[in-house]
């Protein structure tokens, strides 16, 4: 029996009891330790990230699988990359247990299924150039952990994210990063604190990653797809500050160039 920390007594009690604010308090409170917790599985994150960016670099695609809130999580991040990073739709994939009805929907059977993971995986013809990480706050969801071990078995990479110690997840993972942050607000909901660290530590896996395939430039996105108002005005001001332009004639640069990067690269070439 593994003695999960995140089902472990919440150290605020009588609940009901409790003013908006006082319950606002105690969450921030418990919020705060989070950040704590993440610093310390830096150096496990750090060896994840450089495996990432070697199996990227090499023609691999970065995979995350889960259940519930934790799937929901890796499908966030990966659709965030292609806007924010311009990359093809099918570099970063999230999958969550019981498909995309699941991630609008409560799906709980499907996270039971041991099997099931590396099922929905083969869809995408996965291979051992890539790399998948496996998310569950507990650590010992089926389908994430068996997913893992069928990964293993047949020589993908693997890395995850749990916030309890020794669990068959982390067992079953090559990079395994372990944020413990602690009983929940709430006993045992793990959206909370365990959901905030992980959405942190996906932020900092993704962005990192980006970085260091160069969709960075100083501190700039300059890959991002320009498809709404705010961001052709993002690119527009990044132009306008880089080349010492004016906001028209970077306007005109983006239209005619398509990104950032581009306006950049050409402008320099000229």
């Amino acid at each position: 029996m593994i003695n999960r920390i995140t089902e472990q007594p919440s150290h605020h009690d009588d609940l009901e009891k409790k003013s908006t604010r006082d319950l606002l308090i105690g969450i921030n409170a418990e919020d705060k330790t989070v950040p704590i917790a993440v610093e310390k599985s830096i150096p496990q994150i750090e060896s994840l990230i450089d495996k990432v960016v070697s199996q990227l670099l090499n023609g691999g695609r970065l995979f995350y699988i889960g259940a519930g809130t934790s799937g929901r999580l890796g499908v966030i991040d990966a659709s965030e990359c292609p806007p924010t990073y311009g990359v093809p739709s099918d570099l970063v994939i999230g999958i969550i247990a019981g498909g995309d009805m699941a991630i609008r929907k409560s799906i709980e059977h499907a996270e039971d299924d041991p099997r099931q993971a590396w099922q929905d995986l083969k869809t995408y013809h996965i291979s051992e150039k890539d790399f998948v990480i496996g998310i569950a706050a507990s650590g010992t969801t089926p389908y994430v952990v068996y997913g893992l071990e069928d990964c293993r078995h047949n020589n993908v990479p693997t890395g995850c994210i749990t916030c309890n110690t020794n669990t068959p997840l982390e067992a079953n993972a090559d990079y395994p990063i372990v944020a413990v942050v602690g009983p929940e607000f709430v006993t045992g909901s793990t959206r909370m604190k365990s959901g905030t660290a992980q959405k942190l530590i996906l932020n900092m896996i993704s962005t990192s990653v980006m970085i260091r395939l160069g969709k960075v430039k100083g501190n700039r996105m300059v890959d991002m797809q320009l498809t709404n108002v705010k961001l052709k005005d993002r690119a527009a001001k990044m132009v306008v500050q880089k080349l010492n332009l004016d906001y028209e004639d970077a306007v005109s640069l983006l239209q005619k160039y398509g990104s950032v990067r581009a306006v950049l690269d050409n402008y320099d070439n000229r």
